[in-house]
């Protein structure tokens, strides 16, 4: 459109994704599937000028996907994607101004995280403690350290994966993550988690270890780096024994990590700094689960409930 090809401005936004933002894979093809569909919708317009760009073209687009059926979630997480890119396409000279800065997100219904209760995750954890006691072998110590340090620092899984040896501070009992926007935080880990991840350093890494290691914290079975798909189907196996967690996954141990901490006292804003949120109003939604989950125990134990 206009002096500028859409792929080309795509494939920049792609470039800045990856190399500035330091999104997931997930994510980056979620942005590029918003911004492919608002694309098609442009030619579909016949807007073939794209610095003209203006806010109603952007609410047509939402509209008519809400015409299709679109989730509120899903069309919030377009108006989420939109206002990145019309942000930094401004800040890139494509466009004049952000056209899509004052564009409202849907509200959708917000969803409460699934969570274990602290009861089934001491068993998850102490399958996977009596796992490393019977098995000989590297991988079990490594699965140990895994959900431990999951479960005791609410981490996501892309800094899990991320996770270098220089990180660890072993007199502070802390990991040190690079999260969202190569955002950097400190997170304190209990004992447990230190315990399984000194074994598994000490006793499993050295015979996985090999040119291809790095200074990666947790590798894979060939020795390179461990990656986010080996990371989900450890935590698959590790939880699927639990009653009602079949479906649980890497983001139930972060969940649960936020709701114990708030369960046991810990400050809201506390809790936004251990996972690394950039909006309060995103950790507020585990106040909602403690809230949930103390109405159930009162309603079950309480005689006049």
């Amino acid at each position: 459109m206009g002096s500028v090809a859409l792929s080309e401005i795509r494939d920049a936004f792609l470039k800045y994704l990856e190399s500035e933002r330091n999104l997931s894979a997930h994510t980056i093809r979620a942005y590029l599937g918003d911004l492919d569909s608002f694309f098609e919708h442009l030619e579909k317009l016949d807007i073939t000028d794209f610095s003209k760009l203006e806010l109603s073209h952007i609410r047509s687009w939402l509209a008519n996907q809400q015409v299709k059926g679109g989730a509120r979630t899903t069309l919030s997480r377009r108006a989420v994607s939109i206002r990145l890119f019309t942000k930094w396409a401004a800040k890139k000279g494509y466009l004049a101004k952000d056209v899509g800065a004052t564009l409202a997100t849907p509200k959708g219904a917000r969803t409460l995280p699934e969570v274990l209760n602290i009861a089934d995750a001491g068993l998850a954890m102490d399958a996977l403690a009596t796992r490393v006691a019977q098995e000989d072998g590297p991988l079990s110590k490594r699965d140990c350290a895994m959900v431990e340090v999951l479960y005791a620092s609410g981490a996501r899984v892309s800094e899990l994966c991320g996770l270098d040896l220089q990180d660890i501070d072993y007199e502070r009992n802390t990991i040190r993550v690079i999260g969202k926007g190569n955002k950097e935080r400190t997170i304190p880990l209990g004992n447990p988690a230190m315990r399984a991840l000194d074994a598994w350093l000490k006793e499993g890494r050295p015979s996985l270890a090999g040119d291809k290691s790095d200074r990666a914290v947790f590798l894979g079975a060939r020795g390179k780096r461990i990656d986010q798909r080996t990371v989900r189907t450890v935590v698959y196996q590790a939880l699927q024994a639990l009653e009602g967690a079949v479906k649980l996954g890497p983001h139930a141990l972060r969940h649960s990590a936020a709701t114990h901490l708030l369960e046991g006292g810990a400050d809201l804003r506390t809790v936004q700094e251990i996972l690394g949120h950039a909006s309060l109003a995103t950790t507020q939604i585990y106040t909602h689960v403690s809230t949930e989950r103390l109405q159930k125990a009162f309603k079950q134990a309480h005689p006049r409930a």
